[in-house]
């Protein structure tokens, strides 16, 4: 059944009997226990909208009752049998539509209740009810309370469903401790990967694997703001309304915002029930008791089998202040109708010794999620924010004609881009941007998280001061501002009266405060006699505000906050001569780096970016201008740089280059993006800031994060620990040719260990690695976080014991690894054989094995052992080159050759090829003099003519290596060119080509050490033909 099929019955309908039917949906009761609905919603609605508000009022199901109730009062039977035919579900029957399960006589006719997908199970106590009527009253009331909502905290209540925008959630993945600020994770998984899994949240309960696999609890995490809680009352609303898991008779959602005010109290489930969710008054105490012992007397653990199938919901774990003790010694059986403690009460539950067959479903900050045992979790789930698509859907929906703007002017700032992954910042920034657009024509829109943060705090003074005066409204927020440092100190995101009492602050003064700036910060009371719980609508907002009091506090009083002690000594010192600001940013700064979680990153910048006279200037009254604030913050930005070239953690490193960008200061990425844009990075010069600085650009950038290839930067093994983070965060990782050692696969291991690591295939081609440097990686294969699909060690020195180490790692079944290309080693029969093995057992992933050409022969380093001869091809070769010492040498000469005419001869350009076209790994040197193409081409290059389709490197048909005594090396292929930055030109160079695998290197041969110059990675189609080309006269090439 679709709403479909109830349009095409209301368009059979004539506009008389069309109003006749609205009335009828305005009256109390035509279906037992359904609401009305109102007169003002259908007034004017016509046939497609009168559905709509059906479905959404009634879920399509009840919909399609009530249709069948209202058609037999109008006397149009016909469109009730066609309504019956119509149902792909139950059928509609006529005589009880308008009754509930616990009035209705038994019937013959009565095959199927009208909702199937739950059993209508009696509750026998002193008033009988079917399981159902309880159902059917909790979904009412919730979509009372969840139907509408508001945004933020915005004053203005909307459709829950209006203003939804789908979140990107995905299954299976742990939880593990951070060393970077939680919000600023969000950089590090802004865009899925192909190896996780979606799931929409109806499917909360089913095994990630699609397996039939039971599942009691599921942990869900997710950043502060992420839209875990409203994630929650979705998928409450769409219970209630019928749209999702109807199989669930009760869904009971806690917050631990509001069981932390009954520490220590007792009570019995049923009546906690009914404290914490008022919802559930329709269900009895009576009736709750006893469905509670029914589950627990039955044994039953099983959800689907399950006589009464129940859903726990706990949001916001990260805000428990509950002791819950899950220690197996300290967990006893507790009767659950009988008053206990809500700590004990709790942890039973959460443990499954108490309603075993209950699904649990526990929200939580990623730092909270240790607080459940791991054992005691089913699966997890991650709430990972919106996608870009998402982003859009969702200011879409805030705007109409501005959407475009908007969305491009985050696209230009990458702090703003990757921040509106979080949905509370999108509503912060749909805040400001709103007003700025109507109201700044041609003005900057903010670029900076500081400049956003400022310009969302200068709307709501601006919003509120005609109404309480710019005094009382600075004086609030200074207040606010205390209070945000105070709690920040203390880890806190939601604080209780005690809490204001403790940090000094007057609580009447904060709940005022709470009633002035609504979409700053609130005040909640659930009950008269609970305390007040108090928060600020996004950590974020917290972070700043705590910033301003900080840096208030230091301009006005010359006290830094962030001192330790502030000793009579400091506080006199302070009097005779006040510090400079940049002494607060410069403990700023240490303070943060000393963070082990990075709760003080966000912080930081936000307090550096107060500074700028920019910001300074959009409160005024608040804020005042800083004296000599650029000369302080120049001097703070050099203390930054300095931190940087520091051996800090990457972690640390990517905040101070945000903290650099808050300070309008770009110029160290900006000179290694300079020089990454000309091809002319010289990675052997960098200082260690300027390696960061490439790190930050590399992680920061999608492109790079698809695949990354050292050799793009420098082939060695100091680049590779340098830049390990970005392999880290690479999907494809290419280190084919890199000097890789021992040492650097046990760094390796470490990363695909790593629970964060992104890499599935990686790439180890030509490094001398050896047994003892696969058995290193094959530590990191048997981790259950690697999420490697294919390995690539051709050519890396290997014999039998490292395949034994492999064939070791591939028992494992975590393992991920399809793909393993062994070839150019010396695995021996046996290590073969083991390796085969695996191919065969079914228990083993592993798909695709190459392990030939294969023997001692390849078990010698480097390149050289591809080394092949090659031969000149007379018939191509132009009538201006000379050969010489049979043929091994070619000069360009004046003198015109006297070769005879051939098809395959370059009649224009001073171009030759050689015999044989290469279709393996093969590898040659080259001396050369002058100016000359050292190049690689298919067969069907053009001989004729001076047209770029014959010349080496300026085709879709050849690769080429520019070398001249003059200008140096550049490669050219299709038309492009690329000039390579080496500090001294050699006049040997080699090549080495891997056809299958598509790489095309070159090299300059330096005391016979191969320095990288270039490589190509493309998809060869046909055999390659070495082939060179001369400039002038007297250029030559010697084949070694």
């Amino acid at each position: 059944m679709t709403s479909e099929v109830l349009l095409n019955i209301l368009d059979d309908l004539n506009d008389d009997q069309l109003s006749t039917f609205q009335w009828f949906l305005q009256q109390p009761n035509n279906v037992q226990g359904l609401p009305a609905i109102t007169k003002s919603r259908l007034q004017t609605l016509d046939r497609c909208k009168t559905v709509d508000v059906m479905v959404e009022t009634y879920g399509l199901q009840r919909a399609v009752q009530v249709t069948g109730v209202v058609l037999e009062k109008i006397s149009r039977n016909d469109l009730l049998q066609r309504l019956a035919a119509s149902s792909s579900g139950p059928e509609v029957h006529v005589s009880d539509a308008g009754e509930t399960s616990e009035n209705r006589e038994p019937s013959s006719s009565q095959t199927q209740p009208p909702l199937p997908q739950t059993e209508d199970e009696t509750v026998p106590v002193s008033e009988p009810r079917p399981i159902r009527y309880y159902q059917q009253k909790l979904q009412s009331n919730f979509q009372h309370t969840f139907k509408v909502t508001t945004e933020g905290w915005a004053v203005d209540e909307e459709r829950l469903v209006d203003i939804y925008t789908e979140l990107y959630i995905t299954a299976g993945r742990d939880v593990h401790v951070n060393t970077q600020h939680e919000v600023l994770q969000i950089d590090k998984v802004w865009k899925p990967s192909d190896t996780e899994t979606q799931i929409q949240p109806r499917d909360i309960f089913k095994h990630p694997s699609g397996k039939d696999i039971p599942i009691r609890t599921v942990l869900t995490n997710g950043i502060a703001g992420i839209g875990k809680t409203f994630l929650v009352h979705k998928f409450v609303l769409d219970w209630a309304e019928e749209r999702t898991n109807q199989d669930v008779h009760l869904i009971f959602p806690f917050t631990f915002r509001a069981l932390n005010s009954l520490q220590g109290k007792e009570f019995g489930l049923a009546e906690l029930i009914h404290f914490c969710i008022p919802e559930t008054k329709d269900v009895t105490v009576e009736a709750l008791n006893y469905i509670f012992t029914a589950l627990q007397s039955s044994g039953n653990s099983s959800y689907k089998n399950s006589r009464y199938k129940l859903l726990f919901v706990f949001d916001g774990l990260d805000e428990n202040r509950l002791h819950l003790d899950f220690d197996v010694n300290n967990i006893h059986f507790v009767d659950v109708t009988k008053s206990t403690k809500i700590e004990v009460l709790l942890t039973e539950l959460i443990s499954g010794k108490l309603l075993r067959s209950a699904h649990l479903w526990i929200t939580t900050r990623p730092a909270a999620a240790n607080q459940i045992p791991q054992n005691l979790i089913n699966t997890t789930t991650e709430v990972r924010g919106f996608t870009d698509p998402q982003k859009e859907e969702y200011f879409r929906k805030r705007f109409k004609e501005q959407t475009s703007s908007i969305i491009s002017h985050m696209k230009t700032s990458r702090s703003l881009h990757i921040m509106c992954h979080i949905p509370v910042f999108c509503w912060i920034t749909a805040t400001v941007l709103e007003e700025l657009l109507e109201t700044r024509e041609g003005g900057d829109l903010p670029r900076t998280l500081t400049e956003m943060y400022t310009e969302f705090l200068r709307f709501q003074i601006d919003h509120t001061k005609e109404k309480y005066g710019p005094e009382k409204c600075i004086q609030y927020i200074k207040s606010l501002a205390k209070l945000a440092f105070e709690q920040l100190q203390k880890g806190n995101l939601i604080f209780y009266e005690k809490d204001l009492r403790e940090s000094g602050i007057d609580v009447s003064e904060a709940s005022v405060c709470s009633g002035v700036f609504t979409e700053i910060f609130k005040a909640e009371r659930r009950r008269k006699q609970d305390d007040k719980t108090f928060s600020f609508v996004h950590l974020s907002v917290q972070e700043f505000l705590a910033a301003l009091h900080v840096h208030l506090t230091f301009i006005n009083s010359g006290i830094n906050l962030l001192e330790k002690e502030q000793t009579t000594f400091k506080k006199l010192k302070v009097f005779l001569k006040k510090p400079e600001l940049k002494h607060l940013h410069q403990r700023a700064v240490d303070k943060a780096l000393q963070s082990p979680n990075g709760h003080l990153d966000l912080f930081l910048r936000f307090l550096l970016g107060l500074s700028l006279p920019t910001n300074q200037n959009l409160l005024p009254g608040l804020l005042t201008q800083t004296r000599s604030s650029s000369q302080t913050n120049q001097k703070t930005v050099e203390y930054i740089k300095e931190k940087i070239g520091e051996n800090v953690s990457v972690e640390r490193s990517i905040n101070l280059f945000h903290c650099l960008n808050e300070l309008n200061d770009v110029s160290l990425v900006e000179k290694i993006q300079q020089s990454l844009r000309s091809g002319r990075l010289s990675t052997d010069k960098l200082s260690p800031a300027q390696w960061s600085a490439l790190g930050f650009i590399l992680l920061s950038s999608e492109e790079h994060l698809d695949m990354f290839d050292l050799k793009k930067y420098s082939a060695s093994e100091e680049a590779l620990l340098r830049l390990l983070p970005v392999v880290k965060a690479s999907k494809k990782v290419v280190l084919s040719g890199c000097n890789v050692s021992e040492r650097s696969c046990g760094a390796l291991s470490s990363v695909l260990c790593s629970q964060s690591s992104s890499v599935t295939e990686l790439d180890l081609t030509n490094n001398n690695l050896q047994d003892s440097g696969v058995e290193s990686l094959s530590a990191g294969l048997k981790s259950p976080h690697c999420k490697l699909e294919a390995l690539r060690l051709s050519g890396c020195l290997v014999t039998e014991e490292g395949c034994a180490s492999l064939a070791s790692a591939l028992s494992f079944k975590t393992s991920n690894l399809r793909e393993l290309d062994l070839s150019y080693n010396h695995p021996g029969d046996s290590g073969e054989k083991m390796l085969r093995a695996k191919v065969e057992d079914p228990d083993c992933r592993l798909e695709t094995l190459r392990v030939t050409p294969a023997g001692v022969r390849w078990l010698t380093p480097g390149l050289r052992k591809y080394s092949c001869q090659l031969t000149v091809d007379t018939n191509t070769v132009s009538r201006n080159l000379k050969l010489s010492d049979n043929n091994r040498k070619v000069t360009h000469v004046e003198e015109v050759q006297l070769y005879p005419d051939h098809p395959d001869r370059f009649d224009y350009w001073w171009q030759l090829l050689c015999t044989s076209g290469l279709t393996g790994c093969c590898y040659w040197e080259v001396e050369w003099r002058g100016e000359v193409h050292i190049s690689v081409s298919y067969r069907g290059i053009r001989r004729i003519g001076d047209s770029k389709d014959c010349l080496f490197g300026h085709n879709d048909q050849s690769w080429s290596l520019w070398c001249s005594d003059r200008h140096g090396y550049s490669v050219n292929h299709n038309k492009s060119q690329t000039f390579i930055d080496s500090s001294s030109v050699c006049h040997r160079v080699s090549v080495y080509v891997d056809v299958p695998a598509g790489t095309l290197s070159f090299y300059r041969v330096s005391s016979d050490s191969l320095i990288h110059l270039h490589t190509f990675n493309t998809t060869f189609t046909q055999p390659l033909y070495p082939g060179f080309g001369f400039y002038f006269s007297g250029s030559s090439v010697f084949l070694c």
